[in-house]
């Protein structure tokens, strides 16, 4: 168990990595591109090796914090000299012996993205435990992760828009209380594991973040009987069998069967959002029998006792074979070692008691309508790469396009102006010596990067969207210069264009 953190030394800790120029940049310069992608995938020799001799402030904390290998006690010393050796001790990030410091734990660099900044980004140093190649084998179960794939997809998909309280599930490090905070006045922390509220507690400190409390816990449990604002989950959401011998890491397994805690977070949030109020996770979902993953989260959602506005993608589906070796391989075991084609075995039987066929992976957005029924049901699958950064402000622009239009009729949305988005762009395709294109594709540049093939009136319509005219004077004009029907020609376009309202192709002038 982590020491209860000392802010006095976090704040000279914070003082030492800042004047050191312990940042990601400073160690993807210091041992290169190559090297630093390598140690996402575990290895950590190409940056041990490209630091070569070196022994200023950047390799010896990138030695001790980053690949977790121990380094001369002086050394250290030096390189944090308001914390010393004592200090990292007793916030339990090292040992020393022998003149030696041992790492106990990992205290990464991370760059995020963040309008709010002025240079656009920011950064953070997270603390959590040493991975399995510092440790050279599989992670203890009480193993407190440090910052992902996921964590950052979700510390992305956060949204950007104030709010008064908050609620992280399943905190982990803590990054999402962090990113939370941000844009939340207060934040309430909770997690099943002391060693991990321990480490959100160091990290609240270290970043000089105030306004985050942490409540020891089981998913809604310490926060019975209260409301939030804003409740945000990367939930211990892996599909681990429920049999002896399989490892329960804390930091992934929920203790329930299958995708039951999921299902069991999106039945209970909405007893603790406020009216408006906003809930988002990631999650796994089952194909069972036949029955797709995503039919069995709008169950999920249906279940609720309070009423949700619901909008999930699915991101990616495996099958349970990939699945088990996905997350076999996380927990450190490997082919060729013992025990892996034990625990193979071990989740492909649990699948096929369940009838399993596929597992779907992606992010939930739940909202407790402010007043009267939800309005909002999406479930759809979007199996492609993102464009990149913003994912929180186009969620927010998303909803606020949705909420707008769900108060307008097709009259009133015929009369309002819109205005095609600055990342859309057009592609036609010809086959040679045809002047009329086959294929006419509209692009997102941002949010959910999507493409879309539309026909010549649609496309003329969001060419013709401007910021100037309303929808249905435009209609009306493309309708006379392709020779159609203009009430035809707008029943036709207008579920259309409130589709590509709300995904961001089109705005609000």
């Amino acid at each position: 168990m982590l020491p209860e953190p000392d802010p006095a030394l976090c704040r000279e800790l914070a003082d030492d990595l800042r004047d050191a120029g312990y940042t990601a940049e400073a160690l993807r310069e210091a041992w290169g591109d190559a090297a630093d992608d390598a140690i996402a995938r575990g290895l950590r020799a190409p940056a041990d090796r490209a630091l070569g001799a070196r022994d200023d402030a950047i390799a010896v904390l990138g030695r001790l914090f980053m690949l977790g290998m121990p380094q001369a006690e002086a050394s250290v010393s030096l390189a944090l000299p308001r914390t010393g050796v004592d200090g990292l001790a007793r916030l339990g990030l090292v040992e020393a012996a022998d003149g030696d410091v041992g790492p106990l734990a990992v205290v990464r660099p991370q760059s995020y993205a963040d309008a709010s900044a002025s240079d656009g980004g920011s950064q953070w140093w997270i603390a959590s435990d040493l991975d399995e190649a510092a440790l050279g084998g599989p992670l203890p179960e009480d193993h407190v992760l440090g910052v992902g794939g996921a964590s950052l997809t979700l510390a992305a998909l956060q949204l950007p828009t104030p709010a008064r309280r908050g609620l992280d599930i399943g905190a982990g490090c803590g990054i999402q209380a962090l990113r939370a905070r941000r844009s939340v006045d207060h934040v309430v922390a909770t997690d099943i594991s002391p060693r991990a509220l321990a480490f959100t507690r160091l990290n609240a400190l270290l970043n000089r973040v105030d306004g985050i409390e942490v409540r020891l816990g089981s998913l809604f449990e310490p926060v019975a009987g209260e409301r939030f604002d804003r409740v945000v989950s990367n939930p211990p959401f892996v599909i681990t069998p429920r049999v002896a011998d399989v490892p329960a890491y804390e930091y992934r397994d929920g203790g329930m069967e299958g995708d039951d805690v999921v299902g069991a977070f999106v039945r209970g949030v909405g007893d603790h959002l406020e009216p408006g109020g906003i809930a988002q996770l990631l999650g796994n979902w089952e194909t069972r029998a036949g029955e797709p993953g995503l039919q069995r989260v709008r169950a999920w959602v249906e279940a609720s006792a309070v009423p949700l506005d619901a909008w999930v993608v699915e991101r990616e589906s495996l099958d349970p074979l990939s699945y088990a070796e996905l997350w076999v391989r996380d927990g450190g075991t490997l082919p060729g070692t013992a025990g892996f084609s034990r625990l193979i075995d071990a989740w492909l039987d649990d699948f096929i008691a369940r009838e399993v066929t596929e597992v779907g992976f992606g992010y939930l957005l739940l909202r407790r309508p402010a007043a009267g029924e939800p309005t909002l049901r999406r479930f759809e699958s979007l199996h492609q790469a993102l464009p990149g950064e913003g994912l929180g402000a186009h969620l927010a622009e998303a909803l606020a396009a949705h909420d707008r239009l769900a108060v307008l009729d097709d009259h009133a949305l015929a009369a309002s102006v819109l205005a095609v988005a600055p990342d859309v762009t057009e592609a036609r395709h010809h086959i040679p010596g045809q002047e009329d294109p086959t294929v006419i594709e509209l692009r997102q540049g941002g949010g959910f990067g999507r493409a879309l093939g539309v026909d010549p009136g649609l496309a003329a319509l969001v060419g013709a969207c401007d910021g100037d005219l309303p929808v249905g004077v435009l209609i009306d004009a493309i309708a006379e210069l392709l020779e159609a029907d203009a009430a035809a020609l707008r029943a036709d376009l207008l579920p259309r264009v409130r589709e590509l309202t709300f995904t961001g192709f089109l705005r609000f002038a």
